[in-house]
């Protein structure tokens, strides 16, 4: 008996299912945003940008929070390639902490405008944020946990050493890509991040 093909889910104009007409507006966005910065992204700029009209990414994707929840989640798991892919096979824990510091710190010099939509952008209130955000960013951070491991055995500690060290690398990067570390310190952001990694691990 032939097979039967199953029928994708048509995208807003029929031109693409769900899956890739999502991915082409969470591409599109991000790009918008890479070329001219959080401000710049707007829905009406967004449409025009893929060819649809506004309400296809409200029907498809949903509001502009939505949008920039699916560009954050596509930050974080390139994020996770790029942290995954630094790390040293059988080094000692220590370096590869220190490696995830410094990988963490190109990556988001790299591309800093994307990356600022992820501390930049406020959530209307009550906004919800999706699973696979939350799974996205987990993927990241899983990585931390998973070399600290060695290191930090009581998995409650570890935990908040992880928490630590994730916030305070964001904070150093943010003021990095801003321009405005220069203000408080001569020190590059590679030395301060080593700095700090080491401290917490002493």
């Amino acid at each position: 008996m032939a097979r039967v093909a199953r029928k994708k889910q048509a995208g807003p104009r029929g031109e693409h299912d769900r899956e890739a007409f999502v991915a082409l507006v969470t591409e599109a966005a991000e790009g918008i945003v890479r070329a001219q910065g959080p401000r710049a992204l707007g829905m009406r700029r967004l449409a025009a940008a893929i060819g649809y009209a506004p309400n296809s990414i409200y029907n498809g994707v949903g509001d502009l929070d939505q949008v920039v929840l699916r560009v954050n989640a596509r930050t974080f798991r390139r994020l996770h390639a790029a942290l995954g892919g630094s790390l040293e096979p059988g080094a000692d824990a220590r370096v590869n902490a220190l490696v995830l510091a410094k990988s963490y710190l190109a990556f988001v010099g790299a591309d800093p405008l994307v990356w600022s939509l992820v501390h930049e952008y406020a959530l209307a209130p009550g906004t919800t944020v999706p699973d696979w955000h939350g799974e996205a960013l987990a993927q990241a951070v899983g990585l931390v946990d998973t070399v600290l491991a060695p290191l930090v055995p009581q998995a409650e500690e570890r935990a908040r050493t992880v928490a630590a060290l994730w916030a305070a690398l964001h904070g150093l990067a943010a003021l990095s890509t801003s321009g405005k570390l220069g203000a408080m310190t001569p020190e590059p952001p590679e030395t301060l991040a080593r700095m700090l990694v080491e401290r917490v691990l002493a």
